[in-house]
């Protein structure tokens, strides 16, 4: 009986894990992945014709594709990881075509980076990034 109720527990609370996956939780383990420097890991979630705004500071620029995004995390990774990522005011807007996750992200190591970050999501694919360097954002930064 014990062990029947255990098993019921646990497929409940995966049950529950995968129902409870979705844009913020892609967004928020993408945010951890590019603060960790794992390139890998970024990557998995771009679809392969993925666009890629960087507004602001030395990597500014349009990156498309997903050997031109990896090539920028790469230099990204290499220059700053590890970081710490703050991640405030986490936003998603979706329908059946897609979604779009909003947030400000202070990334905090060899130096704070404070981001605005747009993302957006088709079949579950991140097709359109645009990460916003914003000095100014959040006065508690």
């Amino acid at each position: 009986m014990f062990r029947t109720m255990i098993l019921a527990a646990t497929m409940f609370v995966t049950a529950c894990a995968v129902v409870s996956a979705g844009p913020s939780d892609d967004g928020t383990a993408h945010v951890k992945a590019v603060a960790a420097g794992d390139v890998d890991k970024i990557m998995a979630g771009y679809s392969d014709t993925a666009v890629f705004q960087w507004v602001g500071g030395p990597l500014d620029g349009v990156y498309t594709g997903s050997d031109a995004i990896r090539g920028v995390w790469s230099k990204f990774a290499k220059g700053n990881a590890p970081l710490n990522a703050s991640i405030e005011g986490l936003s998603v807007s979706a329908n059946p075509n897609g979604s779009t996750v909003t947030a400000n992200v202070v990334f905090s190591g060899k130096k704070t980076i404070k981001v605005r970050y747009v993302m957006v999501y088709r079949a579950d694919k991140l097709v359109n990034e645009i990460w916003q360097i914003d000095p100014n954002l959040g006065s508690k930064y």
